[in-house]
């Protein structure tokens, strides 16, 4: 029996995803093998011993202590692309509420509520609408940072609205690169990018690497009037500078989901409550996505979406045995841990082996259950983080 350990309110859909004759699902779990989580803060819960596994329904982690859990060879899993799809209309919200006069349009007719005569309230608007026109996104130019799961789908929408788009993302991955529209322009630099847009929406994980990235000098080269969107993480923008940038004239707007005090009130900054993944649908989406790969985990030892560990994958042939091993990333473990199993005598099927930076994970499918004794001499095996047998 696996046990999953909820925090927060998960999708009812994710949960029903867990079979009930092999799974314990709560929040009061003890003893878990896995986590599932959405913004519950783990940095401040005590590792189990049983734990092999965190699922976040979401993309960002850093709820999650992944350095910690690395250490004790705990998979972190999240849901990249799961929620894209609200993210991506919500940007085009941004976009729109940015360029028309939608939300002062709206606070000016709510302020005629003493009117009571229609012809004249019709009459008032008619010669006051032109102050909330503003203008039109076709034809104009959006820079994207990021090009990931939601930055590709926010290109095929801007796209799809008669926009040019420019992309920037030095950690492009193959499959990211396939997904891009050949429409969208590629920048070599986030300078190019800031030159040429007119609306720039970051979509970049928050890291140190992109701490700030969005501050004072970029701002400076950003084209005069740009609207700036941040529906990624509140410390890839610098606000002081942004708002700096909005008082002296240079931006033209920000639309952000993290709102923050100095923001508030300013006539520039469209500021939402965080958002952007809160529809029903993603929340669903998320935790479906994050309920599967946990069971694949704890079944096959199957790894995708971890954001520490290696993706790797093998079928199983009925009537063997897996084992699964993560080690820090030197070589002559494996070799290690085989010359184990060949000297007691335990045959392989078949094996994969699988690095990301520091890591590296581990399957092996051997014809029968391998020993207490067996088990015990691979976790003695320098390097060797952890050991689990399936």
């Amino acid at each position: 029996m696996y046990k999953v350990r909820t925090y927060n309110q998960i999708s009812v859909k994710g949960l029903d995803r867990f079979p009930r004759q092999s799974y314990e699902v709560g929040s009061d779990i003890g003893h878990p093998d896995a986590f599932l989580l959405r913004s519950q803060k783990l940095q401040d819960v005590d590792v189990p011993k049983s734990l092999l596994a965190a699922a976040r329904a979401g993309a960002g982690v850093n709820n999650v202590p992944i350095a910690e859990y690395s250490k004790q060879g705990v998979v972190v899993f999240n849901t990249p692309g799961a929620n894209a799809n609200a993210v991506k209309e919500l940007v085009m919200a941004g976009m729109l509420l940015a360029t028309r006069g939608i939300l002062p349009g709206m606070a000016y007719v709510n302020s005629l509520s003493h009117m009571r005569d229609s012809a004249e309230m019709a009459a008032l608007l008619e010669k006051e609408k032109s102050r909330f026109a503003g203008g039109e996104i076709k034809g104009k130019t959006l820079g994207i940072v990021g090009l990931g799961a939601i930055g590709s789908m926010v290109a095929d929408m801007a796209l799809a609205m008669g926009m040019k788009v420019v992309g920037f993302d030095p950690a492009l991955s193959i499959d990211a690169a396939w997904r891009l529209s050949s429409e969208v322009t590629r920048m070599e630099n986030l300078p190019a990018l800031l030159a040429r847009a007119d609306y720039i929406s970051v979509h970049v994980p928050a890291m140190d690497a992109t701490r700030h990235m969005i501050n004072e000098s970029a701002l400076n080269l950003s084209k005069p009037g740009a609207v700036l969107l941040n529906f990624a993480r509140e410390t890839i923008v610098d606000s002081a500078a942004v708002l700096r940038s909005l008082n002296n004239g240079k931006l033209g707007c920000y639309v952000c989901d993290f709102p923050e005090p100095a923001m508030l009130g300013h006539a520039k900054v469209i500021a939402m409550p965080h958002i952007g993944a809160s529809t029903e649908e993603s929340e669903e989406n998320c935790a479906v996505m994050a309920a599967n790969q946990l069971m694949e985990y704890l079944e096959n030892g199957n790894i995708s979406n971890s954001v520490n560990f290696p993706a790797v994958s093998m079928g199983r042939v009925a009537g063997t045995t897996r084992i699964t091993f993560s080690n820090d990333n030197v070589s002559g473990v494996l070799g290690h841990v085989l010359s184990v199993l060949a000297d007691n005598k335990v045959n392989v099927t078949d094996m994969m082996n699988k690095s990301r930076g520091e890591l590296a994970f581990n399957l092996i499918d051997v014809e029968s259950a391998p020993s207490h004794e067996v088990i015990s001499a691979m976790e003695a095996v320098e390097h060797v983080i952890r050991v689990r047998v399936i």
